[in-house]
């Protein structure tokens, strides 16, 4: 198995391993999100809050396409985390076939 976390299936592969943190805004989340992720939009993560992750762990960023998780990953590694961007973002979660969930637990959506 590749260790490459930024490929949204190694993530899959090993989401019991790493915490997904998704950067997205609250009616982006809550249209669909990674089950078992994190919700801390990037505003939020930018202005340091950081409790709601595990510094021992490695911490794999997503936003809808790449870009706004990219931003995290980088800030995440300033600050010490082993910190990825999950290239291609949700979009590429469910192209590689995998689904999101949303808060009523029924299929979610990119948005």
């Amino acid at each position: 198995m590749s260790d490459d976390l930024t490929d949204p299936r190694v993530v899959q592969e090993r989401q019991a391993d790493v915490q997904i943190l998704d950067v997205r805004e609250k009616p982006e989340w809550e249209a669909g999100r990674i089950q078992g992720s994190i919700h801390l939009p990037l505003s939020e993560l930018m202005a340091g809050r950081l409790e709601s992750l595990d510094p021992s762990r490695p911490v794999v960023a997503v936003c809808r396409s790449g870009n706004r998780s990219e931003v995290a990953s980088l800030m995440l590694r300033a600050r010490g985390f082993d910190a990825y961007n999950m290239e291609g973002g949700a979009e590429a979660w469910v192209a590689a076939g995998f689904s999101l969930t949303s808060d009523d637990g029924s299929p979610g959506r990119v948005a």
